[in-house]
């Protein structure tokens, strides 16, 4: 299953740029396997120690937060796009 992966400004060296990347995967989880397996390095930016989403570390499934809906579980249908977006603080 093909799903359309937006990258953060801040990752777009690991994509050589690209604003996007179309990855297969059936769920979260295999969808950041595969990013990781095309462009090295992801999977230490968006997972902390335990292998979890880091908390600063937005990621959604079409218009869902992935926290909310499985976390590295959450199912990622055929043709869905998953936005990876850094927490942004200030004041």
């Amino acid at each position: 299953m093909s799903v359309t992966v937006r990258i953060p400004t801040t990752l777009r060296m690991l994509t050589a740029g690209a604003a996007t990347v179309d990855i297969d995967g059936t769920n979260l989880r295999e969808v950041l396997d595969s990013l990781e397996s095309q462009h090295v390095g992801f999977k230490a930016q968006i997972l902390d120690d335990d292998g979890e989403l880091r908390r600063f570390v937005n990621v959604f499934v079409d218009d869902d937060d992935a926290r909310f809906t499985g976390g590295l579980d959450t199912p990622v249908p055929d043709g869905a796009t998953v936005s990876i977006v850094p927490a942004v603080a200030g004041g």
